[in-house]
């Protein structure tokens, strides 16, 4: 193994002569560095924040070895290897969807070192490995384990064939893994350790925040008036993808019709499709020639597509996980994007039978009330979001429907704190209810057996009832003062930056709330249209019309090297080209994702429209 310096030295080399990029994100070099070592790993990283270099880049760097991809679905195998093989890196798929003679092809270019990424599914890597040579065994240097919360029984995507994986660990004991997901709380995290043998690997959490995004809910919309509303915030996206997530497949297929109506290039996508007809949606998603698809959760984690700029939910998510992760597919490439969720009760009444019908109604049902608090809430949605991973965020984004819209507020450190005492001094044996019973001083059989009866905090928020005690202690939870231990009977666990908060540390600023303003926002929440949220738009880059002129050379690019848009430039790189507007090799090469392969196939094609429209233009 080189010295680190080297090491880095020459993966800054790669990234820029590969990939376009001058420095690594923060973590990334951090965990290639760690695995490379020989170490295995456990890495959280938002949609977007880099993870796939994480893997990719330690088998370019690797003289003989190549890397195992293992990845739930064909089509983002399929996406991640058209990306690779455009920057000439050599990557194939072993999968269902290729012919014999490819597959065989593939085992071929690997057995003569001709391969450094191998994307395959948990069930044909364990099926394939017994009939693999040594001579390919012995090559292996690291598998990498794509959407690893599905390995979890507490993740939001369980899969049964996921847990297999186990016994890679086994058969491979030298092999380092790296486990990778973008949403996993804390006790899905540890499952996936668990489950991978991998009990020592070192874990690398990335700050799952996007910044970048735009929050937004609107309660209360339904019928024509969220077709309207929907309408008016795609117009305001034009010649820009989004996906609209909904929580039916005929509700799916209803949604594209109507948005065909106005005259918006949309389709549909559900598991209810003939394989040939989803693929068909896909392809015509990735390339551009369909600006939004109308989906169920079938549709999404397996597009690699960096230029959705909005996605919509058109009903509220099961849980906070699944939320995070459809809101991630947009704005990928960095720049703004926005999200649109749009919350009624019915949606409640219909998830809550879906949970309760699920084989974990119970770790469903939390989830789902979770969930329902972030739609419902007056905190910041983005420190809601990242307090339920575990990240600490003790400020207003700025950024999200009430940041914008703020509630009164007040400074609640002194509420927050007798909260946090009784918690503290039951040894944090205690749920939600419990707390407000002891805070209000209710002498309950169980609190007298427990002898909570006792504590110096019994009855010490006796000057407010029970009603606000309960809606306080979920802004508590929300702002990430306390977390839910659901494996361990629902009890409130004390945060550090909740600690802080108790001893005197750090001060806390609550939203007042009033019962009666929110019973008669929650009876009324069907049929009384909330306020209309500004969303954000993406600022216009220096020549927009340069920019649809450079869209439609890369569009022109992608078609006859039957490849998607994005895959030739994403959208932060043609926006760079606006700006600096290059004109010769050494311009071009410099741009935000032009490393060496890509400015020797495409300087000229671009540079030639910039030159022709600054002609044009007269600022030649």
């Amino acid at each position: 193994m080189e010295t680190d310096s080297n090491l880095k030295f020459k993966a800054l080399g790669v990234l820029k002569e590969c990939f376009g990029y001058d420095q690594f994100r923060p973590q990334q070099w951090e965990i290639i560095s760690h695995v490379m070592h020989g170490n295995d790993a456990v890495v959280l990283m938002p949609t977007g924040g880099g993870k796939s270099l994480c893997y990719q880049m330690p088998a370019l760097l690797s003289d003989d070895g190549f890397t195992i991809v293992v990845s739930p679905l064909l089509a983002l195998m399929n996406d991640q290897v058209n990306a690779l093989l455009e920057n000439n890196i050599p990557a194939r798929c072993l999968n269902s969807d290729h012919s014999d003679s490819e597959n065989r092809e593939t085992m071929e270019l690997l057995a003569r070192g001709m391969v450094k990424l191998l994307y395959i599914s948990p069930e044909k890597l364990l099926s394939e490995l017994d009939r693999w040579s040594p001579r390919i065994i012995d090559r292996i240097a690291l598998f990498a384990i794509d959407e690893a919360h599905c390995i979890s029984q507490w993740g939001h995507d369980f899969r049964p064939e996921y847990t297999q994986l186990d016994v890679l660990k086994q058969r491979f004991p030298r092999v380092p893994i790296m486990a990778l997901t973008a949403t996993a709380d804390r006790i899905t995290r540890d499952d996936i350790a668990k489950h991978l043998n991998i009990p020592q690997a070192r874990l690398f959490i990335s700050s799952f925040d996007r910044p970048n995004l735009t929050l937004n809910v609107v309660q209360g919309v339904t019928g024509k008036q969220k077709l309207k509303r929907i309408v008016e915030f795609i117009n305001e996206h034009p010649r820009q993808s989004g996906i609209i997530y909904c929580l039916s497949r005929k509700n799916s297929e209803k949604m594209a019709l109507a948005l065909c109506q106005y005259g918006i290039r949309a389709q549909y996508f559900h598991a209810g499709m003939s394989p040939a007809h989803k693929q068909q949606v896909q392809h015509d998603f990735l390339y551009d020639d369909v600006q939004v698809v109308c989906a169920t959760v079938a549709f999404g984690m397996g597009i690699d597509k960096s230029n959705v700029r909005f996605v919509i939910h058109s009903n509220m998510p099961r849980n906070i996980e699944s939320y995070y992760q459809e809101i991630g597919r947009a704005g990928r490439d960095g720049l703004p994007a926005d999200t649109l969720l749009f919350y009624s009760y019915g949606d409640v009444i219909t998830l809550r039978q879906f949970a309760m019908q699920s084989s974990q109604s119970q770790i469903n049902l939390d989830k789902l009330r979770r969930m329902q608090e972030f739609a419902e809430s007056d905190i910041c949605r983005r420190r809601m979001l990242l307090s339920y991973f575990n990240e600490r965020y003790d400020h207003d984004c700025g950024n999200c429907d009430v940041c914008n819209n703020p509630p009164q507020r007040f400074d609640g450190t002194t509420l927050v704190q007798k909260a946090l005492s009784a918690i503290k001094r039951t040894d944090e044996q205690i749920g939600i209810y419990t707390t407000s019973n002891i805070l209000l001083g209710w002498r309950k059989a169980d609190l007298v057996a427990a002898g909570y009866d006792k504590l110096k905090t019994f009855g010490v928020g006796r000057d407010l009832n029970m009603t606000q005690w309960n809606a306080y202690l979920l802004q508590m939870l929300q702002l990430g003062l306390v977390e839910v231990a659901y494996n361990d009977g629902n009890k409130l666990k004390i945060t550090e930056y909740g600690n802080e908060v108790l001893y005197g540390k750090q001060t806390v600023s609550l939203a007042r709330f009033d019962p009666q303003k929110a019973s008669k926002k929650r009876k009324t929440a069907e049929a009384k249209e909330s306020k209309v949220i500004p969303t954000f738009e993406v600022p216009a880059p220096t020549d927009n019309v340069l920019l649809n002129k450079l869209k439609d050379m890369r569009k022109a690019i992608a078609i006859a090297n039957k490849v998607p848009p994005y895959v030739v430039f994403t959208d932060k790189s043609l926006v760079a080209m606006a700006q600096s507007k290059p004109t010769t090799q050494a311009e071009f090469g410099v741009i935000h994702g032009v490393g060496t392969v890509k400015c020797q196939k495409y300087w000229r094609a671009f540079t030639t429209v910039i030159r022709q429209h600054l002609q044009a233009t007269g600022q030649a």
